[in-house]
């Protein structure tokens, strides 16, 4: 989870980002910095990974070539969304972010490429993007400032830390048996993802309570 920085501390020209150039591509830097700011950005980006959790557990027959799909193309969304995300943080943060956004499109473009690819192929990949994207996460938590919320980051990125681990850990028989795995996950994280998403909602109507000032919160 991508988290920008506190609300209380983006006045002023820190709304815009570190070094964005002016004219026209500066104004797009600012734009993707609002928008990644905004707590229905967040929220959208938990719902990429809730509903293709659920549409896998939903879907217990389904194939490894459709689990695989699936799980490719919530890869290159997440990554994305991560990489809009990176525009809302000070230029000495950003680095984490991008290199996460870069994780998450390379393991996506892996699972669409190859479709068909064995279970324990499939383990991996997810596995070490689940396990890497908890790592910086959690050290993005601990290192941004004036982070709300800091203690529902911390959590969202053990629990991808926790999912990774367990998808490489636990021997996957069957098909079956990994799409049962990576579903429940998958809800879990955009469960997760959305309570970060919730606390920065909240954070921004603490920090701007009138509601029409608060230029970061989109309806």
């Amino acid at each position: 989870m991508t988290m920008p920085r506190g609300p209380a501390s983006r006045t002023g020209q820190e709304d815009e980002p570190d070094g964005a150039p002016p004219g026209p591509m500066g104004d797009s830097a600012q734009a993707l910095a609002r928008l990644g700011r905004s707590w229905t950005w967040l929220l959208a980006a938990a719902l990429a990974t809730l509903v293709p959790g659920v549409l896998v557990l939903v879907w217990p027959e389904a194939t490894l070539h459709i689990v695989a799909v699936l799980i490719g193309l919530n890869l290159l969304v997440t990554g994305a969304f991560r990489f809009v995300g990176v525009f809302a943080r000070a230029g000495h943060e950003r680095l984490p972010g991008l290199l996460l956004a870069v994780l998450y499109v390379l393991a996506g473009v892996l699972c669409l490429r190859n479709p068909l690819q064995t279970i324990a192929a499939l383990s991996l990949i997810v596995g070490v993007v689940w396990v890497l994207s908890g790592i910086l996460t959690l050290y993005t938590a601990l290192a941004t400032e004036d982070l709300p919320h800091r203690g529902v980051v911390l959590g969202a990125a053990v629990l991808g830390i926790v999912a990774g681990i367990v998808v490489l850990a636990l021997p996957t028989e069957s098909a079956r048996a990994l799409t049962r795995l990576l579903g429940l996950w998958l809800v879990l994280l955009g469960l997760g993802e959305a309570a970060v998403a919730l606390a920065w909602r909240a954070a921004l109507r603490k920090t701007h309570p009138t509601g029409p000032q608060a230029p970061d919160e989109t309806p």
